[in-house]
C-alpha cells in the first residue's frame, strides 16, 4: 500500500434515464468491454419488466383484495416503482457481516466483521449481476429481470449467497474477539 495519500473518491454521473447514482453504478457492473449503452438498455428494459409484472400483480391484488393492504403502486410512475423495486432488491441481496482472514499466532482466522456500507452496496450488485448471468433465460435483460424478481421475493441464487456469508459469519463467531481496525 501506498503511504503518500488516499486515493481521492470519484463521484459518478448519475444515469440519463433515472438520474439515480445508484442505477449508474450498478449499469458500470454490467457493463463489459466498455459497450455502456448495451448494458444501459439490459438494465432497464429488465427495471421495466420488473416494475410491470410488480405493477400488475399488485393491481390483482387491490383487486381481489378490496384495495385496502395494496402497495399504492397505482399512484407511482413506472420509473419511481422501478427505481424502488431495484432498492428493495439490492436491500435483500445486501450482506451485513462476513468472514475476513486474520493470521495471528501462525494461525489463520475467518474473523466476522460488519461490512463497510459501499462494499455492501458493490457486493449485491456484483452478486445480482453474476447470478443473472449464471441464469438460463434468453436474453440477459429477462435474466435480470428474473433474477431481480427472485431477490424480491428473498430467493434466489444472490440471496443465497448473502445467507451463506451470514452463516460463514455466524459459525466463525467465536473468533470475533480477534477483530482490530
Amino acid at each position: 500500500m501506498s503511504r503518500r495519500r488516499v486515493a481521492a473518491k470519484r463521484k459518478i454521473l448519475a444515469d440519463p434515464k433515472y438520474h439515480n447514482e445508484m442505477l449508474a453504478k450498478f449499469i458500470n457492473h454490467l457493463m463489459l468491454d466498455g459497450k455502456k449503452s448495451t448494458a444501459e438498455k439490459i438494465v432497464y428494459q429488465a427495471l421495466e419488466a420488473v416494475a410491470a409484472k410488480h405493477s400488475s400483480r399488485a393491481k390483482a391484488d387491490d383487486e381481489d383484495g378490496g384495495g385496502e393492504e395494496g402497495s399504492g403502486t397505482g399512484s407511482k410512475s413506472l420509473a419511481q416503482l422501478s427505481l424502488e423495486l431495484l432498492e428493495q432488491a439490492l436491500d435483500k441481496v445486501r450482506p451485513k457481516v462476513e468472514v475476513r482472514p486474520r493470521r495471528v499466532g501462525g494461525a489463520t482466522y475467518q474473523v466476522p466483521m460488519e461490512v463497510r456500507e459501499n462494499r455492501r452496496d458493490a457486493l449485491a450488485m456484483r452478486w445480482l449481476i453474476n447470478c443473472a448471468r449464471k441464469r438460463g433465460e434468453k436474453g440477459m435483460d429477462s435474466r435480470l429481470a428474473g433474477e431481480l424478481t427472485d431477490a424480491l421475493a428473498g430467493r434466489g441464487a444472490a440471496v443465497k449467497k448473502r445467507e451463506e456469508m451470514h452463516k460463514m459469519a455466524e459459525a466463525n463467531k467465536a473468533f470475533a474477539h480477534f477483530r482490530w481496525n
